[in-house]
């Protein structure tokens, strides 16, 4: 392989994280404090570290340790001074800052937006358009004091509750929030910033008419799906024009009644039935956004499937199967740190002109890890570049005459 082309002075590993500043690292510590005690094993070596343990999927505080062993004449390059062991890791783990993680992956957000984001959702409608749901991540261990379903087994499944928001034009999470998986998601709209030029888009798991209320309040719209319980009187028949989409069945401004400690209150609201040709199911959907046409409403629930996207896109490639700790604190570290190993690929991707699926795109960076290769160019066109070094060294293979002629 010509290293003319390829040869990097920093290994794949070194050039991910070099998408963090020293100095983004050194205001995260001195703003949460969270090397304060600590002599050798600081907030960078931690950071990076559970970074090795995401991208090669190490399942146990052992294979960390051990694999970074490999690193000990590359410390200067990787910008690692001290290598973790079993036990040092796990206490970091158990006792530093959750708090300094999340600033890494603000920072991060806030840097490389314009890398992610896409405007034209917001130019089209004239608001922010931001998705809400939540993943549960399963344990058998009562972590959280939850107790969730019963395993196979009999044994209680514990479990942890990620709630996240993401900007339908970014695609990476900007708000994270962790419960116990026995947690009830509605609670999560009271952590939601209200804002006139923000619309929010959520399943029908996060149905709270009192939340809907603060909503209308504060100008703030929102797009979900009707609970089939849910109890309500129609009190105008909107008329669907026809330029509006065939699948809106109707349009209907309706009524729900609000509790409000002893007080009762009525809260207007819209609710549009809309025909899925592609799912050949009809979906209910309720709104504040009166102004919108009523098969945009529709469309703005659709986008909601991005976040699903995303959540199977860390599942697949982020397997958050096998925790290096039992205890709260170390597993919300090691879900940030997924979210930023899933942040710096998602630059690398969108940095690139040729068209990478992402789960390639992570296999290459894991099987190549600690080999100096120059991601961006070899991403670019790697079989050219590959055919052309192998010509230029007379390494042509068997069929390769056969194929040129062919």
């Amino acid at each position: 392989m010509g290293k003319n082309k390829y040869f990097s002075t920093k290994s794949v590993f070194g050039q991910l994280i070099s998408l963090i500043d020293d100095s983004m690292i050194k205001k995260a510590v001195k703003k949460h404090d969270s090397n304060r005690y600590v002599k050798h094993f600081k907030c960078q070596d931690h950071l990076f570290s559970m970074i090795f343990c995401t991208l090669e999927k190490c399942n146990s505080l052992r294979e960390v340790s051990g694999g970074m062993v490999g690193l000990s004449d590359k410390k200067e390059t990787v910008r690692i001074n001290h290598l973790p062991k079993k036990s040092t890791l796990a206490d970091a783990n158990k006792g530093r800052k959750v708090e300094f993680f999340e600033e890494i992956y603000n920072n991060l957000l806030k840097k490389y937006s314009f890398v992610f984001s896409d405007s034209r959702i917001e130019i089209a409608l004239g608001k922010k358009v931001k998705i809400v749901d939540s993943t549960t991540i399963s344990l058998f261990k009562d972590i959280l004091k939850c107790v969730g379903r019963k395993a196979s087994d009999g044994k209680s499944k514990g479990g942890i509750k990620s709630h996240s928001v993401i900007n339908a034009d970014e695609k990476v999470p900007n708000l994270v929030w962790f419960t116990p998986a026995t947690t009830h998601d509605h609670q999560f709209l009271e952590k939601l910033k209200c804002d006139e030029h923000t619309v929010y888009v959520f399943d029908k798991g996060y149905n709270d008419y009192k939340a809907f209320g603060h909503f209308s309040e504060q100008n703030t719209g929102f797009v979900t799906r009707i609970k089939d319980n849910a109890k309500h009187q129609i009190i105008q028949q909107n008329e669907i024009p026809e330029n509006i989409h065939s699948g809106v069945l109707s349009d209907e401004i309706i009524e729900v009644e609000v509790n409000k400690g002893s007080v009762k209150t009525k809260l207007k609201l819209r609710k549009i039935k809309y025909y899925d040709r592609e799912h050949k199911r009809s979906f209910d959907f309720i709104s504040n956004l009166f102004e919108f046409r009523a098969d945009t409403i529709a469309a703005l629930y659709k986008i909601r499937w991005q976040i699903e996207l995303l959540f199977k896109q860390i599942k697949q490639n982020f397997p958050l199967k096998y925790f290096l700790g039992d205890n709260e604190n170390a597993i919300k570290i090691q879900i940030y740190c997924v979210l930023i190993v899933n942040l710096l690929l998602g630059v690398v991707k969108k940095s690139l002109k040729r068209q990478w699926s992402f789960s390639n795109l992570v296999s290459f960076c894991r099987i190549h890890l600690f080999n100096y290769i120059h991601l961006t160019k070899f991403f670019e066109n790697p079989e050219n570049n590959w055919k052309l070094d192998r010509e230029r060294d007379g390494q042509l293979g068997l069929f390769d005459d056969y194929l040129a002629t062919g």
